[in-house]
């Protein structure tokens, strides 16, 4: 092994996923003239947390999860992570849309697809909550198309594959959202790094890993990194760093040892999926459909029978189902956990293990289950769904943040952790879903931490109005404005 010439870049990106991607080719709009280098671990971009495969690919928008709108115990609905979700979504459609309007991107269809969002309940209790959901939700402009109906023949149009067999008098009701998608993240990382790549100033290192990354006297970060390929080891200077590597980014966080990112830890989560694998059976069903979380399970465990668009072919996925590897990545080592473990994270990830028995249950049950038991799991949505017609398929690999907590000791957070460095120079991106749905947001959050000063110039404020028209607008503020743009981004995605 040999150590080559340092290389001074403006801006380094850890990881060619969805984050990487929107961050590359943001900052690129924003400051034309800085140098990119892009490095990634493995020989193909957006394989791990962004493939298709890996990523649940909903299009997540709030429009049918049910616990992004949990009931309070005074018998309330909290629309607020809903509203936020939602909101955060049509800036991704909108900053999309002007990629394709601006040919920074290739045809829209190749990565996200109009898909209704729906959810489906059985039950009294839970069909009471559903419609109380929906009458919530109703006041807000961005839920104001949603259609709910207890209705079974209306329910035969909307599903009729969940819907066959059904006994007519079970309680039953669904909610439908026309304006729904399904994306495939990894398509889209892949279609904007391959044109970043065409652009002066930006470099993509596939087969090349970080291995150590260390802060400097005048702020700048000093990396090392190992060209798979070869054993080589270079060294890398840059003046902002972005850790975007999905669960590979808490090792790297640590190694950067600084004071923000101490006491985060991770535990991992593995996914599966039951695949069908019957052409008929595939078609007759057309939409994303999610009922309500077993007891105790995690907020991204809603189970769904999900139409998807992979790889241009139609899918039908069911699940997710959850289980254990010690990896925080597809393509990782099982002594990530382990090797995660320090003195600063040590007693708030013992105080989560502690006080998250219903969890704990929950996984536990989840690794025992069996062939039928998953099955029997899908015919609460197919009742008549046949063992020869679905397949198991392993998806990817979520590390959910555990976070130091003053009062606690420790929490379990189930969403996206932005940690970013007191200066701005580095930013890391931790946990799960519904993350890769929420890119733009999230990078905005970065631009807004680590280029605070050129965040608040005219020059930036235009530009950013012209990639994102809602920036700094909220749905209640301006619902006129969110409307005009949502038929625009229809237009230009092809969702209409």
């Amino acid at each position: 092994m040999n150590v080559m010439d340092s290389t001074k870049p403006d801006i380094v990106l850890i990881g060619a996923g969805i984050m990487s991607a929107t961050l590359g080719i943001m900052l690129k709009e924003l400051m034309p003239k800085a140098t990119i280098h892009i490095y990634e671990r493995l020989n193909q971009i957006a394989i791990e947390s962004s493939d298709a495969w890996n990523n649940a690919g909903t299009g997540h928008s709030a429009l049918c999860e049910l616990n992004y709108t949990p009931q309070l115990p005074d018998g309330s609905i909290d629309a607020s992570k809903a509203l936020k979700i939602a909101e955060q979504f049509e800036k991704s459609k909108q900053f999309w849309s002007y990629l394709v309007e601006h040919d920074l991107i290739d045809d829209p269809k190749s990565f996200i697809s109009p898909i209704p969002h729906m959810s489906f309940v059985w039950g009294e209790n839970n069909v009471a909550f559903l419609k109380k959901r929906h009458a919530k939700l109703l006041q807000y402009p961005l839920f104001e198309d949603m259609k709910f109906s207890d209705n079974h023949e209306q329910l035969k149009e909307w599903i009729p594959l969940i819907m066959k067999d059904r006994n007519p008098s079970e309680k039953l009701a669904a909610t439908k959202m026309n304006i729904g998608t399904d994306v495939d993240f990894g398509s889209l990382s892949r279609n904007i790094i391959n044109h970043l790549k065409k652009i002066e100033g930006v470099e993509l290192h596939t087969l090349h890993e970080v291995c150590r990354l260390k802060k400097q006297a005048d702020a700048s970060w000093r990396l090392k990194i190992k060209d798979l390929s070869n054993g080589n080891k270079k060294e890398v200077v840059a003046k902002f760093v972005f850790i975007g590597a999905g669960g590979g980014s808490l090792p790297l966080l640590e190694k950067s040892h600084i004071p923000e990112g101490k006491g985060f830890g991770g535990f991992p989560v593995s996914g599966q999926w039951l695949r069908c694998t019957n052409p008929e059976v595939i078609a007759k069903h057309s939409a994303k459909v999610y009922g309500k979380p077993a007891v105790g399970a995690p907020p991204m465990s809603d189970p769904h029978l999900d139409t998807r668009m992979i790889n241009g072919e139609r899918a039908l996925l069911f699940g997710p189902f959850a289980g254990f590897s010690s990896k925080f990545l597809k393509n990782g080592s099982y002594w990530d956990l382990p090797a995660s473990i320090t003195l600063s994270n040590i007693w708030p990830m013992i105080k989560v293990g502690l006080t998250n028995f219903d969890l704990l249950k929950y996984l536990i049950q989840q690794i025992k289950q069996t062939n039928n038991d998953r099955l029997n799991a899908l015919r609460k949505f197919v009742l008549d769904a046949k063992p020869e017609d679905w397949k198991l398929e392993i998806a990817g690999q979520r590390v959910q943040v555990i976070k130091k907590d003053k009062k606690k000791g420790g929490v379990l957070q189930f969403g996206t952790e932005l940690v970013t460095s007191a200066d701005g120079s580095l930013a890391a991106l931790l946990g799960a879903s519904p993350g890769a749905s929420t890119s733009v947001a999230v990078i905005l959050n970065i631009l807004e931490r680590c280029f605070a000063a050129q965040t608040n110039t005219t020059e930036w404020q235009q530009k950013l109005k012209t990639m994102i028209p809602t920036y700094g607008q909220s749905p209640q503020q301006n619902p006129e404005l969110y409307k005009e743009m949502r038929e625009w981004t229809s237009r230009v995605l092809g969702l209409n």
